[in-house]
């Protein structure tokens, strides 16, 4: 028999086992992730005599520094000192063209009136890639240029709508080389090839063409020139070099191209000549 003792102390043992609860430790500490951004998360760490259990807190979102957009603006030079194209590498137009020569021509679109504002601006062209934007010549380039890659990347990056209204848009497009019902079949081509091989030829120089009419009697096609064609001294040598041999060539019935101009345009042209005749007569005195 166990003494009384011994019995006593094996009931002190049960009892204290019985009670016994194992201890846990919790420690916190940080885990720093792998991506390239790095963020710190907190792991709960439960430890025991045994087992050494992860419980992984919630992922506290991570703030991220806000994101800004930006654009590289590309210029080329067009045959016109005193028109520059600006590539945004966005659409523009898509399709179509569309010409400002005014404010109250340009108030139907918040980007040329806005162009229309840098000083020295004298027009904005729109074509389906690229703005030409022309200037007056007694202003330079260095002092026009970083306003107006300002505005330009401000207004794509923001990405506005280039018209105020569906309608402006329609209305501010070429209607010129549509063909007609009413057209005879040697108009309906020479729209045609103003379309498919003169025009893209001459957006490539920032400007473009626009049909006006067919004179069957005389043969002659009147055309508009637009963007940096308006008003460049190579107009003349492009109009009757490449588009009227070209139309000759395709179109027999065609037998010359000629330009028509705005009135203000003819009143502009009539006072540079008159200029440079003026210039011209006070050099030879001066001279004598």
């Amino acid at each position: 028999m166990m003494s009384a003792a011994a019995s006593s102390s094996l009931r002190r043992i049960t009892r204290l086992s019985q009670h016994f609860q194992p201890r846990f430790s919790v420690v916190s500490i940080p885990l720093r992730s792998a991506s390239s951004c790095p963020s710190v998360r907190h792991a709960s760490i439960l430890v025991n005599a045994s087992t050494h259990t992860f419980r992984q807190s919630p992922r506290r979102p991570v703030e991220h520094p806000p994101m800004t957009r930006s654009m590289f603006i590309q210029t080329e030079t067009t045959p016109n000192d005193d028109s520059l194209k600006f590539i945004p590498g966005v659409p523009v137009m898509g399709e179509g063209t569309a010409e400002f020569l005014d404010t109250r021509s340009a108030l139907a679109s918040p980007l040329a009136i806005r162009l229309m504002g840098v000083e020295g601006v004298t027009g904005i062209f729109y074509g389906p890639d690229f703005v030409t934007v022309s200037k007056d010549s007694e202003v330079t380039w260095a002092v026009m240029k970083p306003e107006i890659y300002s505005l330009l990347m401000e207004y794509f990056s923001s990405g506005q709508p280039l018209f105020r209204s569906d309608e402006d848009r329609e209305n501010a497009g070429p209607q010129d080389t549509r063909i007609l019902d009413t057209d005879s079949e040697t108009v309906a081509m020479i729209k045609e090839l103003l379309e498919t091989r003169v025009r893209p030829a001459i957006m490539e120089d920032g400007g473009d063409i626009e049909y006006r009419d067919f004179d069957e009697s005389s043969g002659m096609v009147r055309v508009k020139l637009k963007g940096s064609c308006r008003g460049c001294s190579s107009s003349t040598v492009t109009l009757k070099s490449g588009i009227e041999r070209m139309m000759m060539h395709y179109i027999p019935e065609v037998k010359g191209v000629e330009q028509i101009m705005d009135q203000e345009e003819e009143i502009a042209l009539e006072e540079f000549n008159k200029l440079e005749h003026k210039l011209a007569g006070k050099t030879q005195k001066d001279s004598r």
